[in-house]
């Protein structure tokens, strides 16, 4: 059974509508592209003020990959519960 909720007018509201011309507001004129680089000389001088190797960092870094208990058994199992519960993107999902 079809539900007799909609309207059976609709062929001359759509009319009365074309009627009125552009329903959409006219857009806004584009304005040019634009770049401000008032900070490039800061950044640029603050990252050449940082080394390029930090020898800390690669310190912790091969301890952590010398120890066999690292990552944690619940962070790996926590990690594989994700990457198993997230979608594949790589499916078509039309």
């Amino acid at each position: 059974m079809i539900s007799s909720t909609s309207s059976s007018d609709r062929t001359s509201r759509l009319d009365a509508l074309a009627g009125l011309g552009q329903l959409t507001p006219p857009l806004a004129a584009p304005r040019a592209d634009q770049l401000s680089t008032e900070h490039a000389a800061q950044l640029r001088a603050a990252l050449a003020n940082q080394p390029a190797i930090r020898p800390e960092v690669v310190a912790r870094a091969r301890a952590l990959a010398a120890d066999p208990s690292y990552p944690s058994m619940s962070v790996l199992k926590s990690v594989g519960q994700m990457i198993l519960a997230a979608p594949d993107l790589s499916e078509d999902q039309s």
